[in-house]
């Protein structure tokens, strides 16, 4: 059944066309990701369905008695409340709380799976981030029929994403979101429906699905504007050979030719071009030696030491609060380390993308405020004008004189980005890159930063963006510490499986009766082997003495080997996906092998358990013998 239809949807602002005679609809328990270039008017389709704006034309018509909850880009609050009060707020008629105090206990919950604690805090008191926490605990609070979330990935660190799709795939009614997470697009929604020069096209289909459909879609147009240029050539030729129309059938010929003549042919949209002039990097790059930071009695960083080379390409991860940004900021200059030494080499040149768009003057024209750091650039193509960079970066001539406030959040984020390279960095530090930037204009930075000479420094929770850009990880793991991973995301993750594996290893092989990280044990407390058999504490006879069988000694001889050749196996096709992440057809082969080899990982590790078990009962066995 039909949540939501609109039919003929039209809407302009200012001298946009966001909509041209367009149609949405929404379905029971479908998952809709929406998708396309920032400013097009995707923030506007989410108010127009939770009918928070009217279109200038169309009719929206909603089944009846439909609840829906919306996550605003940037939420507002009510002064003076306190975080579990905003939330509370609105709530005071949900069937499936039997009591208030059922209600806070469920608001705790959710805010503490945000990284919220101070539950009596005012709300005006919070950081940006923190605020669109909150509000997403409170939209996640309803049982809605619709859920209609706007960037809710943003300000999540990895396990509050892990989290939140999760909540999301289990979640009964419907959902329509808007997300740059990528791999979070792959994994919860159903449908992806794309907002392209004021039209809407579905693809049932994830993302990963969505992007072959796409490729298909655009080949067909393509192969249909070569058709409709052959047809014209000819037309044209009888045209020019003195067509006179005399006739009822030469008029009806000129008339298809011109009908053939005025019909426009597909348009396609504009990428960025990211181009900008390099500076020489010197030998002395940033060396950072015995850092030290704390705020109050919160270490962040502890003795932390690191030289960046030519080429580096650093992803920075960690918890909401651990320090990342403020190792940025402290190598940028902007805050000091309480103890230690980061020094930067004569010839760096810095350029700072920060969260905060380093507080944008709104009353500049957009020229102007990539003018006022350079009027020309040299990039490896020659002499480039702050006009042509702006071209570029999809700010139109008529865009160019449009006041900065006047811009969507996405389009000012994207002209910071310009302002930043127009300036020729040659070590880029970026702060959550992610946050607002399309996909269209990520995919591009991503090629952009493959063969940018210098430094890259990403503090990012976008696993996708990390896999893809990424050689080397820095964790924030508490306490001051920062420990370094090899590779990308992924990488770190399998990582971290492999210490967690090494750890129970070196206990004796893990609680007995308990399951290895990620596994779920079996009910009644007992573990199967691949054949199905139970565990050999479960299933034990003492009419006879335990042993191995041949084909089990020798499977436990050589199991660990062989679980470490999976993960390594795993290890190398992530990074084959990283460097295919543009290739459809081939990343399409990668991720089946992955999943394969997923799947045999598994096996493996629920074998090693039942194996182990044994070991350790034919242990206890032959020393209560002797």
């Amino acid at each position: 059944m039909s949540l939501v239809t609109i039919e003929h949807l039209t809407k302009s602002y200012t001298e946009r066309l966001l909509f041209d005679d367009t149609a949405f609809s929404i379905q029971e328990g479908e998952k809709v990701g929406l998708i396309g270039i920032n400013g097009t008017g995707k923030s506007t389709l989410l108010k127009i369905v939770a009918g928070l704006e009217e279109p200038d034309g169309g009719k929206a018509v909603y089944r009846r008695n439909l609840y829906i909850r919306y996550l605003p880009q940037i939420p507002e609050f009510v002064a003076g409340d306190t975080v579990l009060g905003s939330i509370v707020r609105g709530h005071g008629k949900e069937p499936h709380f039997t009591s208030r105090e059922e209600m806070e206990a469920s608001a705790k919950a959710l805010l503490a799976k945000l990284g919220i604690y101070d539950f009596d805090g005012k709300v005006e008191a919070l950081s940006g981030g923190q605020r669109k926490r909150v509000a997403l605990a409170g939209v996640l609070l309803s049982k809605a029929d619709l859920l209609i979330l706007d960037e809710p990935t943003n300000h999540l660190d990895s396990s509050m994403a892990d989290w939140l799709e999760e909540y999301l795939k289990q979640f009964n009614g419907a959902l329509l979101m808007i997300t740059h997470d990528r791999y979070f697009l792959d994994s919860v929604t159903s449908r992806i429906v794309e907002l392209d020069k004021g039209k809407l096209y579905s693809y049932q289909a994830n993302y990963q699905g969505f992007v072959k459909l796409k490729a298909e879609r655009m080949d067909m147009a393509l192969a249909s504007e070569r058709k409709r240029q052959s047809i014209l050539r000819t037309e044209l030729a009888w045209m020019q050979r003195g067509a006179r129309a005399r006739s009822t059938k030469q008029k009806a010929h000129i008339q298809r030719y011109e009908a053939l003549r005025d019909q426009q042919g597909p348009e396609f949209d504009r990428e960025v071009e990211l181009e900008s002039a390099y500076s020489r990097l010197g030998r002395t790059t940033v060396e950072i030696s015995g850092l030290h930071k704390a705020y109050g009695e919160k270490t962040l960083i502890q003795d932390f030491s690191y030289i960046f080379l030519k080429g580096d390409r650093v992803g920075v991860i960690g918890p909401n609060g651990s320090g990342k940004s403020t190792l940025l900021k402290m190598v940028a200059g902007w805050e000091k380390p309480d103890q230690g030494e980061i020094r930067i080499g004569k010839t760096v040149k810095l350029g700072y993308f920060s969260q905060e768009n380093e507080a944008m003057d709104e009353s500049l024209k957009v020229i102007d405020y990539i003018r006022n750091v350079a009027e020309v650039v040299q990039a490896r193509d020659g002499s480039i004008t702050a006009s042509q960079m702006l071209e570029r970066f999809l700010f139109p001539g008529s865009m160019q004189h449009t006041l900065v406030g006047k811009l969507s959040g996405g389009e000012k984020r994207r002209l910071y980005l310009l302002r930043i390279l127009m300036d020729a960095p040659n070590v880029l530090l970026l702060d959550e890159p992610t946050n607002d930037l399309d996909i269209q204009t990520l995919t591009v930075l991503e090629d952009y930063l493959d063969s940018f000479p210098g430094i890259v420094v990403a503090v990012s929770h976008d696993r996708y963006f990390l896999d893809r850009v990424a050689r080397r990880i820095f964790a924030f793991e508490g306490a001051g510490a920062v420990v370094q991973y090899e590779g990308g995301f992924t990488d770190y993750q399998a990582a971290c499986a492999r210490k967690s594996r090494e750890g129970a290893l070196a206990g004796g092989g893990g609680s007995r009766g308990g399951a290895t990280p990620g596994q779920k044990k079996p009910e009644g407390g007992q573990e199967g082997d691949l054949t199905g058999k139970q565990s050999p504490r479960g299933g034990r006879s003492h009419q006879k003495k335990l042993k191995f069988s041949y084909k089990e000694q020798k499977e436990w001889e050589s199991i660990e080997d062989d679980i470490a050749t999976l993960e390594k196996r795993l290890e190398g096709l992530e990074r084959e996906i990283g460097a295919s992440a543009t290739i459809y057809g081939k990343l399409n082969l990668l991720m089946e092998e992955k999943e394969e080899a997923e799947k045999l990982l598994e096996e493996k590790m629920e074998r090693w358990v039942y194996l182990n078990e044994l070991a350790e009962l034919i242990g206890e066995e032959a020393n209560s013998i002797s």
